[in-house]
């Protein structure tokens, strides 16, 4: 959102100061002393302060160093003169500044602020703050003024009895100041022992604790937010916004080491689930080239014992060995699957195995696997029952009276052969 969109300013892309429209004095008094203080917050970074925000930017020197301080820039080389001129020079520099950063200036001018008009420089010190303490505030979609106030909303949420609702009323009891130090350093506040019938004191309370050890000066005064039906809503935004960028600066860090802490997480659970992958596909084609092996046994067994055995290890494997080596293969697949869509979530390139660990390899190399058990089963059903299985059956008629010694006596092995060769 433009900074103009607030309260006080029309909805357009202009910021509007009329310089003979009256200014409620109770709001003016609390604009200098809060304006004043932010000045001097950033001023103090390079030994400078201002001590009459009207008449110490007068002649353009501060008022450039102020922004130059506060955005991080530099901006052209003041004129020394001491003359009007040089003064109109300098505030000109700065409202030039001022506008290249995307905010349009109507009806200030650097004559106004040169003369020490009270209500233009306080207008012009209000579109700094807006410009380089709030614009940038971004809490989700929202953004400026309604990004610092969800800020102020999420902050205090925990706490039962603070409702922040806006920036000129719901802070005037002092609890909401108290709520976001205990929420972000609770050593420093003992909440539990405040109310909100103690508005002075809880004010005060905030605004020590929050000078003495968070660096954040007083920009407030407690007497005159009790004692005003309403408070100057740019000056609580503007000492709001120091919290904010104390505490969320904290917070963003925290957020940072999270999600670096995250990306250690991940990729250790990325190598993990890798390695799962590798000896579990390892596992796998090892006993898949063993089986191989075994079902290309060709040498048929000599006695009933043996082949009976052949028939129990045949049935271990369909009903135990076989499941359990499926279910492998599925994991595998799966485990490949999560691998490579955890790695595309984070724009991570994608897992590559070894040639013969690829899905696919693993897939072929189970095929041959079941083609080479069904060619097991057909030569097993010529191992069993031979010794059930009569030679004699495929001889001639004319051979069937031959006397019992002229019967040959086959071993197993050779009824195996003759078998083939007869079905």
């Amino acid at each position: 959102m433009p900074i103009e969109d607030y309260e006080g300013y029309p909805d357009t892309d202009e910021v509007v100061n009329d310089p003979n429209a009256p200014i409620d004095p109770v709001w003016e008094l609390q604009q200098k002393k809060t304006f004043t203080a932010w000045c001097n917050a950033h001023l103090r970074k390079v030994n400078e302060q201002i001590v009459s925000i009207e008449n110490d930017f007068r002649n353009g020197l501060k008022l450039m160093r102020l922004l130059e301080v506060i955005s991080g820039e530099h901006l052209p080389r003041p004129d020394r003169g001491k003359m009007r001129f040089h003064q109109i020079a300098n505030v000109n520099k700065a409202l030039d500044f001022i506008e290249s950063k995307g905010v349009k200036l109507v009806s200030i001018g650097a004559e106004e602020i040169v003369d020490g008009n009270v209500k233009m420089t306080l207008g012009m010190i209000w579109t700094i703050i807006l410009r380089f303490a709030i614009q940038d505030i971004q809490i989700e979609d929202f953004s400026a003024k309604e990004g610092l106030l969800l800020w102020c909303q999420r902050q205090t949420a925990p706490y039962k009895n603070v409702r922040v609702e806006n920036f000129h009323t719901s802070f005037k009891d002092g609890l909401p100041f108290c709520a976001i130090i205990h929420r972000n350093r609770p050593e420093l506040i003992k909440y539990s022992e405040l109310s909100s019938q103690n508005a002075l004191h809880n004010l005060n309370y905030a605004f020590d604790v929050a000078e003495k050890y968070l660096d954040i000066p007083r920009m407030l005064d407690p007497e005159d937010m009790v004692n005003s039906p309403k408070c100057d809503e740019r000056s609580v935004m503007a000492y709001v916004s120091m919290y904010y960028h104390k505490f969320a600066g904290s917070s963003n860090a925290n957020i940072a080491a999270n999600r670096i802490s995250n990306v250690v997480r991940a990729h250790r659970e990325n190598k993990r689930l890798i390695s799962e992958y590798e000896t579990l596909a390892s596992d796998l084609l090892s006993w898949i080239v063993r089986k191989l092996r075994y079902f290309s046994l060709r040498e048929p067994k000599e006695t009933a014992a043996e082949i009976e055995q052949l028939q129990s290890d045949s049935r271990i494997y369909r009903r135990q060995e076989k499941p359990e080596r499926l279910h492998d293969k599925a994991k595998l697949e799966t485990t490949y699957n999560t691998i490579q869509t955890r790695l595309r979530l984070s724009n991570r390139v994608p897992y590559v195995p070894a040639a013969e660990m690829y899905i696919s390899s693993i897939a072929n190399k189970w095929d041959e696997l079941e083609k080479a058990d069904k060619l097991y089963e057909v030569r097993m059903s010529y191992f069993w029952p031979l010794h059930l299985w009569n030679p004699m059956d495929y001889l001639p008629p004319s051979s069937v009276n031959l006397p019992i010694q002229t019967v040959p006596v086959f071993p197993l092995s050779t009824l195996y052969y003759l078998k083939m060769l007869m079905t």
